[in-house]
């Protein structure tokens, strides 16, 4: 199975000031690489696409999405897909990369997005995801401000609907999270898992195709090293793309 993973990326700027003094370091750090080496042992080829390659390289058309079987969008707001540079700095035409996903999953195609402070609705809104066509395709409702719930106490999911092959055969208690997305379940949709009264896991049926909302990160800061190492933690993410794929290898 081929899958691209789209985000999970950051860059990052900091100044130290030392009493009269002051100097800058400047790093690039990841958070994919659980998440990617899950879908890894199960054999399929994943391509990870970092956040500031996703401006110029994301496909733009159903065509080149056609070339994954599963497309991943973790911690990559809209406008990252939204302002290809040929937009941004040249005031060009391009495709719109969110219709695009829209038309992929109608026509056949996987798509899950998982939470982060980039993701849905995200940090102050700046994900920006509610209104756009990906939503459409989600089995999940975004809301219009700021969606995140910071739960620094943890909180436990709880698994509703235990036969549903995503979570089936995953026993015992879940590991608890740090925070997650505030979304609704659409109509047809079926909420697999929950946090509080909210749901975590959610997946549906759309066109011809499936779709599936994580509503919590795949690495820190909200899934702590309980998640991470979990035992469950490969046989989930490669349960989630099997039925997406509808079982395709």
């Amino acid at each position: 199975m081929n899958i691209l993973i789209a985000g999970e990326s950051w860059v990052t700027h900091t100044v130290h000031i030392k009493g009269f003094d002051s100097f800058v370091t400047s790093g690039y750090e990841e958070g994919v690489q659980w998440l990617k080496a899950a879908l890894d042992r199960a054999g399929h080829k994943v391509h990870h696409m970092p956040n500031h390659l996703v401006s110029t390289d994301f496909p733009s058309s159903v065509d080149s999405l056609n070339n994954y079987d599963v497309v991943m969008l973790s911690d990559c707001g809209s406008n990252t897909l939204l302002h290809h540079p040929d937009t941004f700095i040249k005031s060009q035409t391009t495709p719109n990369r969110l219709e695009a996903i829209h038309d992929y999953v109608y026509n056949g195609g996987a798509l899950v997005m998982i939470g982060g402070y980039m993701t849905f609705q995200g940090i102050n809104g700046t994900a920006r995801y509610s209104g756009t066509k990906v939503e459409a395709a989600l089995p999940v409702t975004i809301e219009t401000v700021d969606d995140r719930v910071e739960m620094p106490e943890g909180i436990v999911p709880q698994v509703i609907q235990a036969g549903h092959p995503v979570v089936k055969d995953i026993v015992g208690e879940w590991p608890s999270f740090l925070g997650y997305n505030r979304v609704m379940a659409k109509e047809g949709a079926d909420v697999l898992a929950i946090a509080g009264e909210d749901p975590f896991l959610t997946v549906w049926s759309y066109g011809k195709g499936r779709s599936a909302a994580f509503a919590s990160d795949c690495g820190p800061h909200w899934g702590p090293p309980e998640y991470l190492n979990w035992a469950h933690h490969d046989r989930l993410w490669q349960q989630v793309v099997k039925w997406l794929s509808r079982d395709k290898k």
